[in-house]
């Protein structure tokens, strides 16, 4: 299993609300279309309007850099900093976990 956890702030409400369109429609083509990435998910953060996290699970290193060369979601990459003030992500090696069936 490979994750990333990845917090990212929009630069106001306005920003915020494109960003979550741009997530929401990217969203829908990864759960179509990605069999190899096990959790996408998208938190706002409570307190923090501006604020959203990405939890993204995979399969394996292989499935991510999938993901990542996927038409959509290059769009994603291309178009996200528009909307953003700051991007910090944190690569993450599986150990254990409940909900993902997965031997370790």
């Amino acid at each position: 299993m490979f994750g990333l956890l990845v917090r990212f702030s929009c630069k106001d409400e306005a920003a915020a609300a494109a960003f979550d369109d741009l997530v929401a429609r990217t969203g829908e083509q990864i759960r179509a279309n990605e069999h190899g990435t096990v959790i996408y998910t998208v938190h706002r953060v409570d307190g923090r309007p501006l604020e959203r996290v990405f939890y993204e699970l995979y399969r394996d290193k292989a499935a991510f850099e999938e993901h990542e060369s996927r038409d959509y979601v290059r769009f994603f990459l291309s178009e996200r900093d528009r909307y953003l003030a700051a991007t910090e992500v944190d690569r993450l090696d599986f150990v254990s976990g409940k909900g993902v069936d997965v031997e370790h």
